[in-house]
């Protein structure tokens, strides 16, 4: 099925994208990809490597702590 996953929060949309999911695999793969994508936008925005060394994972977590994670049927159907 055709799904959009978007993420938000403080009415700020962190993340938004279509994908084909049809089982617990492909929302997991969809997940996954959500995760990857904003983490890599943390480490693009650091400026040293100390920065870097801050942008563990849990640091993502944190910042995601009060989002609010959607997913609407619809979308055009282009995989993560």
């Amino acid at each position: 099925m055709k799904a959009k996953l978007k993420i938000e929060k403080d009415r700020t949309v962190l993340y938004e994208q279509d994908y084909d999911i049809s089982d617990a695999e492909t929302f997991g793969k969809a997940c996954s990809h959500a995760w990857t994508q904003l983490r890599e936008k943390r480490l693009a925005r650091a400026t040293s490597i100390g920065a870097l060394f801050e942008e563990l994972d849990d640091q993502l977590l944190e910042d995601l702590f009060g989002a609010t994670f959607s997913i609407s049927k619809g979308g055009d159907g282009k995989s993560g």
